[in-house]
């Protein structure tokens, strides 16, 4: 990353208290951006709001999907980038509630782009897709190639938000480039339901931790910062004709199972010698699922800086600090 590309640069980050869009903000402050958060609803609990991180951007209230709010946020604060994240990102509740994740993720990706296509000062945008968008594939792993062909509700909504960048990208020719992430995990994910935050707060309480499938999902895990050099290097690229309008995936290339996953939490807890409850009970989700991200490698030269145990370790001291626990290893 270049860091004195960022200074000063007028960026728009959509969905900035989630889990990425705080890691990537406290990055883009770090290197001086002007950062703008489009905030809908407040998340004090957000990793943005805990490190601080929130006073030092500008506060753009509104919701995604509204054309009048995007237009004028890209305007008034004349944002030059645009990270647009902004999405509904559990499986579960898109499964339970499906419009409402319709809505914020693909009519909110349209409206993004439609006011960025107007407005004088937007000269690059990276689109937030997901693995997931490629639904279920005969071959694996996932290649950028592959046909997108979500089954379920938050697949196709990503999907369809990942096709709707690309028609705005091949019809515009605008300065778009889709990112096609793994799982990401990393201190402030507070969605206990999903498989790492959940396990490691279950590891750290001394608790049995729950597997929802029967264990033998794959996976690929990206761990968040890895991910947000691979946002703002992309970024930085959208000069270059061959990144504009292109996805890229962006993984470790080394998936695990569910039970891996798990027994590698557990290893690193206070409590390794727990044992999962394996419930068996997920429905409407995709068995296997893992990226080949050779593209990105190619292009950028990016690779992850974090080794696995590494990046788990950072992790689960950030939940122990929020949870109020001391990590003390089991002699």
């Amino acid at each position: 990353m270049n860091a004195s590309f960022w200074r000063d640069r007028p960026v728009l980050v959509t969905g900035c208290t989630g889990l990425l869009g705080s890691w990537l903000t406290q990055a883009l402050v770090e290197a001086k951006a002007d950062v703008v958060g489009l905030i809908r609803d407040d998340v004090p609990q957000s990793q943005l709001a805990r490190s601080g991180v929130i006073y030092s951007i500008r506060i753009a209230r509104g919701d995604v999907t509204d054309y009048a709010t995007m237009e004028r946020v890209l305007n008034e604060y004349e944002i030059d980038t645009v990270f647009h994240l902004a999405a509904q990102t559990i499986v579960g509740i898109a499964n339970r509630a499906p419009l409402s994740t319709f809505e914020t993720n693909i009519r909110g990706t349209w409206t993004t782009l439609e006011a960025a296509r107007r407005s004088p000062t937007v000269t690059r945008i990276l689109v937030a897709s997901s693995d997931k968008a490629y639904g279920t594939q005969p071959v694996l792993p996932y290649t950028e190639d592959m046909p997108l062909h979500g089954e379920h509700p938050y697949d196709v909504s990503k999907s369809a938000a990942d096709l709707v960048a690309q028609t705005y990208a091949k019809t515009y020719d605008m300065p778009i480039a889709i990112t096609r992430c793994a799982n990401l995990y990393g201190g402030g994910d507070l969605n206990w339901n999903r498989l790492i935050p959940g396990t490691i707060r279950s590891a750290l309480q001394g608790e049995q931790p729950i597997i929802r499938s029967d264990g033998t999902f794959v996976r690929d895990y990206l761990y968040v910062r890895d991910a947000v050099r691979a946002y703002l290097m992309l970024a930085q690229a959208l000069d270059n004709p061959e990144i504009r309008g292109q996805a890229f995936n962006c993984s470790t290339d080394e998936p695990l199972s569910v039970l891996e996953m798990t027994q590698l939490i557990l290893r690193l807890s206070p409590h390794p010698t727990l044992e999962p409850i394996v419930l068996d009970e997920v429905r409407n989700e995709i068995k296997d699922q893992y990226l080949n991200s050779a593209k990105l490698h190619a292009a950028l030269g990016w690779q992850p800086a974090w080794s696995r145990e590494a990046a788990m370790v950072e992790t689960m001291a950030w939940y122990a600090q929020y949870l109020g626990y001391k990590l003390q290893v089991e002699s």
